[in-house]
């Protein structure tokens, strides 16, 4: 851990800290936050680019329902300048991360890309914590990203409740498509599932699809109409158009996890990092939390108390105490 005399301190000349956050988002800010209280040094590494930057509201977090994504980070941001131990690197970028032995017991480096000034080339780390959340790739439809955020999204517990009792679409490509149609019809009656020409919906799902009310429209979209954000209709590329009020959409995800192909750390069928309840990888000294670790996308009230749970697990860790966590 860093001196009790100067927790602040962080070593000169190729940085050491306890731990290095890769991810600024709920679940690497809560780590930092929780690690920061532990009086552990931790540099947080931030590029910068939240998957959830187009939503202009965040919901199912308590005391803070509603709030704009960016808002949350910014308080997040704030509480932790309260503690000096922890930094955070701006538009930073890990380009690989390496396990190594040294005598003052560090066990990774993490090399860095960074456009901020005083970013250093490479950090030494006790543990590392990976929270780099997914990226993300919508259907190919011209106009979807025009609407996504503000009438079209990709979370029902998220987003449904404003929602509900409207005319919606489901449009999506992914096997899971009934399933998340029987998810959605919670909040409306109203519901018709697109797949966008794709064969993700077999007979017999989408048979008992209509016995719950939900139409299964098979056929190719051509574009999505509205304006200024607001849905209005779906245009099939025969010309018909089918009216919605809103909607969700299925992408495909992706980990962010190409800096760490020099570890062997082990992966769902999805490529997300397996951890154990506690957060900690095959890899020992390596932690995981929120999107990146199976089973991938949660709601940021979850990601942030994953963050939270894998911060006390890693400080027991670190001083070889068995926890119940």
């Amino acid at each position: 851990m860093s001196d009790p005399q100067n927790p602040g301190e962080l070593r000169p000349a190729g940085t050491e800290v306890d731990v290095v956050i890769v991810g600024g988002g709920p679940a690497g800010l809560s780590a930092a936050l929780n690690l920061g209280r532990a009086r552990a040094s931790v540099v947080v590494v931030d590029a910068g680019r939240p998957r959830n930057a187009a939503t202009l509201r965040s919901h199912g977090f308590l005391t803070r329902d509603g709030i704009p994504p960016l808002e949350l980070r910014k308080l997040a941001r704030a509480e932790l300048a309260a503690y000096p131990s922890v930094r955070v690197f701006d538009r930073t970028v890990v380009s690989g991360l390496l396990e190594t032995h040294s005598a003052s017991g560090m066990r990774f480096v993490v090399a860095l890309q960074g456009r901020g000034t005083g970013i250093p080339s490479a950090v030494a780390a006790r543990s590392v914590l990976i929270a780099t959340g997914l990226r993300e790739t919508l259907p190919d439809i011209p106009s979807l990203r025009a609407y996504y955020g503000m009438t079209i999204f990709s979370c029902a517990a998220c987003d449904a409740w404003e929602l509900q009792d409207r005319p919606l679409a489901l449009i999506g490509e992914t096997p899971d498509l009934a399933g998340r149609a029987r998810l959605i019809a919670r909040w409306t009656d109203l519901l018709t599932v697109f797949t966008n020409g794709s064969d993700v919906v077999d007979t017999v799902e989408e048979a008992e699809l209509a016995a719950s009310g939900i139409i299964v429209e098979r056929r190719p979209i051509d574009d999505l109409e509205g304006e200024r954000g607001a849905v209005s209709a779906v245009r099939l590329a025969d010309g018909e158009r089918i009216e919605i009020e809103g909607g969700f959409v299925r992408p495909q995800w992706h980990p962010v996890l190409d800096f760490v192909n020099g570890l062997d750390l082990e992966r769902d069928k999805f490529g997300n990092l397996v951890t154990d309840r506690s957060g900690r990888t095959s890899t020992p000294g390596v932690y995981a939390a929120g999107d990146a670790a199976s089973p991938g996308p949660q709601q940021l009230i979850v990601a942030a108390g994953q963050g939270a749970r894998a911060a006390a697990v890693l400080v027991h860790d670190q001083v070889g105490v068995r926890t119940a966590h």
